[in-house]
């Protein structure tokens, strides 16, 4: 499990742009991202797999035109309980908050894209220890303790 692509956007509802690495804040999000902020979805994840199979269906996209914070490999995020938590990178931490999200109507990136996924494929979190993430990262899965 890995980290493919980081993208940032200063604008809510449009593509985002991949950058090498990105700044995690703890209860804010990605450092320079219009979705960052004190709520549930200050970080959100696609699955590198969900993005293939729109090009295979045709869609003209890559990363960040879903507006994803992260892109991942190797990890199904809709088979993942909310209340997860992975660290990102060295130092990293985020906690599953949500999967899916509702529209309310058509977003600019589904006009931009063809199809908007993250409604139904994307994953949300919040930040419990920041840290800097780069692409290529390992993403670890962390087993709550019995206490």
């Amino acid at each position: 499990m890995r980290i493919v692509s980081i993208a940032v956007s200063n604008k809510k509802g449009t593509r985002k742009t991949q950058v090498e690495s990105a700044e995690l804040c703890v209860n804010h999000g990605v450092i320079g991202d219009a979705h960052a902020g004190t709520w549930e979805r200050q970080v959100s994840f696609l699955a590198v797999e969900r993005i293939e199979e729109c090009r295979t269906r045709g869609l003209n996209v890559t990363f960040g035109d879903f507006a994803e914070n992260v892109a991942t490999e190797g990890i199904d995020w809709k088979k993942i309980p909310l209340g997860s938590c992975f660290r990102l990178g060295d130092c990293a931490v985020v906690e599953i908050t949500k999967i899916g999200k509702e529209c309310h109507k058509k977003c600019t990136i589904y006009y931009q894209a063809g199809d908007c996924i993250m409604p139904r494929e994307g994953v949300f979190a919040r930040v419990l220890a920041g840290g800097r993430i780069r692409c290529g990262d390992p993403i670890t899965p962390l087993i709550p303790s019995s206490t």
